[in-house]
């Protein structure tokens, strides 16, 4: 690190600014690889800061780089910016003007906040080592995912950390939480249609029946994790959709059946893809049945790297105190920050953002979610205490 003399203050208008933004933004929520009018918003703003330079990587992402008077270290930091399919029901004077439309996981939060660390550090071109670029982008909440289009227009060559940011809408405001290792889950999903030969339901000795064969999968998908994994790996399968017949008196011709499957290390999710479509294909042979499977590789697990962690954790302690920081816990969600994780040491921090007041916080993905604003200077200080330490004199 450098020998740092720099110290970024935000201003109260500075900090009523991304507010602003965030506002902005909440009332315009688009879904993801649709925010058409999100990143023209982001762009025309950007081109407003000084020495920034700002492209388009993909349709609906955009990238600012900001070059500093010497020569240092290249760092990103990201912000996703795409909403949800929720209509809201929060009752703000900012509600969402889109109909069945809304910013139910904070991506406007996420995107104000970089707004406005871009702004502040782009004022100190004279004072930078290095090089910081800024990633604001799309569709993280839709496979495949904006990260992984970003990283394959090569926005992180040559970047050698990357930072990332969420709001916590159960997590007290003021507590930002690092998870060390992994701290989101690999987000994988499967679809099976089990076919078998329909029928009258009084006949069913003429049939194949796909409904019973179903049935004896998802049972026996179970033992997936209670017995062919060891209870010392993290591990989820859970059936959440299944479609079959119409009619009572009518076995059906083919069963669709829906899964999630979350892990956190690589080599449990190897074994369980295999383990699935063991059971899938042993019980539908078994019963006279065929099966299709697709399996969909989702978000990797994101990795917090140690080095880039203890960068992050020294920055809160230093700039928002000792006690704003506490070590999280890995959770079950996905999170396709790991598409930059994957290919530069990178580190995920959650910025707490429930209200002290909020004693029935509304949870990610609600028609009810909520931030405390405050959690929006807090993590622009964040990312700018990383940059003071990493990159500025």
């Amino acid at each position: 690190m450098l020998t740092k003399q720099t110290e970024i203050e935000l201003s109260n208008d500075q900090v009523e600014e991304i507010i602003s933004w965030r506002r902005y933004l909440h009332q315009h929520p688009e879904l993801s690889f649709q925010e058409y009018k999100t990143s023209a918003f982001i762009y025309e703003t950007l081109s407003t800061f000084p020495n920034l330079e700002v492209t388009r990587p993909t349709e609906t992402s955009v990238l600012a780089v900001l070059k500093g008077a010497y020569s240092g270290k290249t760092i990103g930091f990201r912000a996703d910016m795409d909403a949800l399919p929720i209509q809201e029901e929060t009752g703000l004077p900012y509600a969402s003007k889109n109909d069945g439309v809304m910013h139910a996981c904070g991506h406007d939060g996420h995107t104000a906040i970089l707004l406005g660390v871009a702004k502040a550090l782009s004022a100190q071109k004279d004072k930078i080592h290095g090089e910081i670029r800024f990633f604001f982008q799309h569709a993280e909440e839709m496979l495949p995912g904006g990260a992984r289009e970003m990283v394959a227009a090569d926005v992180t060559e040559g970047v050698d950390y990357v930072f990332g940011l969420h709001l916590s809408s159960l997590t007290p405001v003021g507590q930002l939480t690092i998870t060390p290792g992994a701290a989101t889950s690999n987000s994988d999903m499967f679809h099976v249609t089990i076919k078998g030969k329909g029928g009258h339901s009084s006949q069913p000795e003429n049939t194949i029946d796909p409904v019973v064969t179903s049935a004896q999968i998802i049972t026996s998908l179970q033992t997936v994790v209670s017995r062919i994994t060891s209870p010392k790996d993290e591990l989820v399968v859970s059936v959440t959709t299944l479609q079959a017949g119409d009619a009572v008196n009518v076995i059906p011709e083919q069963v669709k059946i829906g899964a999630s499957v979350r892990s956190f290390s690589q080599d449990v999710r190897k074994r369980a893809v295999e383990a699935i479509e063991q059971i899938i294909k042993g019980v539908s042979e078994a019963n006279g049945c065929q099966y299709e499977l697709n399996y969909t590789y989702g978000y990797d697990s994101v990795m917090n790297d140690t080095k880039a962690t203890a960068i992050a954790v020294e920055a809160i302690r230093r700039k928002l105190g000792e006690a704003a920081y506490a070590e999280g816990e890995a959770i079950m969600g996905g999170e396709d920050f790991s598409a930059f994780s994957n290919v530069v040491p990178g580190c995920f921090v959650f910025v707490g953002a429930c209200a002290p007041n909020n004693q029935t916080p509304a949870p990610h993905h609600h028609p009810k979610f909520l931030i405390d604003e405050a959690a929006l200077a807090d993590g622009a200080n964040m990312f700018l205490a990383i940059a003071e330490d990493l990159v500025l004199e």
